[in-house]
Formats: C-alpha cells, structure tokens, sequence
C-alpha cells in the first residue's frame, strides 16, 4: 500500500514539475523569442530521414513589421473571435462536432450501400474532419507538442492554451505564431512565406495575397503544390472580402 501511494506521489510530482516547466517557458516567450517549435523539429526530423536535406526558410519579423493584412486575414480565416475569446471558442467547437459527427453518419451510409454491393467499383472515403481549435491552440500545439490525438494529449493542449492566454497577450500569441506557423515544406513563418510566395516582404503583402496565405494554413504542404487551385482562389477572395471587419490586437 505504501508502495503504491508513494508511485501516486511521484507520478503527481512528476506532472507537476512538467506544468511548471511549461509555465517558465511560457513566461520567458514574454521577452525571448522561441527559436523553434516542437513541430518544426519534427518536421526538420521527418524531411531529413526522407529525403537527406532540408531547405529551411524562416526569419523573425516583429509584430509592428508584419503587414496588417495577413493579420487580419489569418485571423478572418482561422479564428475570428480571436481577440475576444480567452483560448478556447465553445461555439466553433461546437460547430465543428455538428460537421464531424454528420460527416461520419454520411461515410457509415456510404460504406453500407458499397459493402451490399456484389463488386464494389471503390472504397468509400473516409470522412474529412473539421477542427474547431483558435490560434492559441495551434500554437499551444506546435509550440510543446507531438501530433498524436490521445485525450491526454488534447488535455495538455487546453492547458497550455489558458497558460499562452495567461501569460502572454493576444499581440504577442499572434506574433509567435505567424512568425512560427508552416507555409509549405521548410516554410515557416509570415516572412519566408512572403519571399516563397511573392518575391516581396512580409510587411508589403497585398490584402488579397495576405488572404491566399491565410487560406493555405490547414494544409500548406497541399497548396505549395497547387498554387492554381480553383478552392485556394475563390476561398481567399472570400476571406479578402471579410477582413474590413476584423478585429486585430
């Protein structure tokens, strides 16, 4: 019995100490700029063994520097409450759960009707899964963690987000992560996706380019690969037309 209790102690201490080292780090993000993410060493990791090299573009530019249109688009497009909420949107969360469960009802019927098929002509397609995460969760996420989906993973995300919201402002969490966010393989952050992209600074994108890379972020790597994709176009010139109204810290 002691034995056990003192296993219970030591697992508790033990996850103790990691919060409160994920509290230092945090507080340190208030004045140091994190030189990289939990993300892009992985990603740094999984390019390398593929394919030997990595070409990584990345350089700092400050909040004030950052053109305020992709602030305003990438807000418009990932989370337009961002300024109001406090890390987490129960309403987007919601939606989300709504879409996904009604897409898994759709696939369970499709793949019914295909499997009471003599010869079915091909699989059913999985269901595509919307997130409901704001800003501060992706960057809780990128910043500390692995992308495995386990409840105690996503547990650890919504602590670290009311850390991030905590400790940190709305400028400084939106200066992170569009410094620290993937464009495109070895692209990461506002800057070298301008240059990627556009040949020009961060600071003099257009509303409309601004919008176009706002529109990448669920899947950079995808779009990299299809700059003429008809959804990317008509998608951004959505986004473009909503960002008047947004809101930015």
């Amino acid at each position: 019995m002691k034995a056990a209790l003192r296993w219970i102690l030591l697992v508790l201490f033990a996850g103790m100490a990691v919060q409160l080292y994920f509290v230092a780090r945090i507080a340190l993000m208030a004045v140091v700029d994190p030189q990289s993410t939990s993300f892009q060493r992985s990603e740094a990791w999984r390019v390398t063994t593929e394919k030997g090299e990595l070409k990584w573009r990345q350089q700092w530019v400050p909040y004030a520097e950052l053109s305020s249109n992709l602030k305003r688009a990438v807000i418009a497009s990932e989370d337009a409450t961002f300024v109001e909420h406090e890390g987490v949107d129960l309403e987007a969360l919601e939606k989300a759960w709504d879409k996904n469960t009604k897409a898994e009802q759709r696939a369970e019927k499709t793949a019914s009707r295909l499997s009471s098929r003599a010869a079915p002509s091909a699989p059913a397609k999985p269901p595509k899964i919307v997130g409901g995460s704001t800003i501060t969760q992706q960057l809780a996420k990128n910043l500390f963690l692995s992308g495995e989906r386990t409840l105690m993973r996503k547990g650890q995300e919504l602590v670290l987000t009311l850390l991030l919201e905590s400790l940190l402002s709305k400028q400084r969490i939106l200066e992170i992560y569009l410094n620290n966010v993937e464009w495109g393989e070895g692209v990461f952050g506002a800057e070298a996706a301008a240059q990627h992209y556009f040949r020009k600074p961060a600071a003099r994108l257009s509303a409309y380019e601004a919008a176009r890379l706002a529109v990448m972020l669920p899947r950079p790597r995808y779009f990299e690969t299809r700059p003429g994709s008809g959804y990317l176009a008509s998608r951004a010139s959505t986004i473009a037309a909503r960002m008047g109204g947004v809101e930015v810290p």
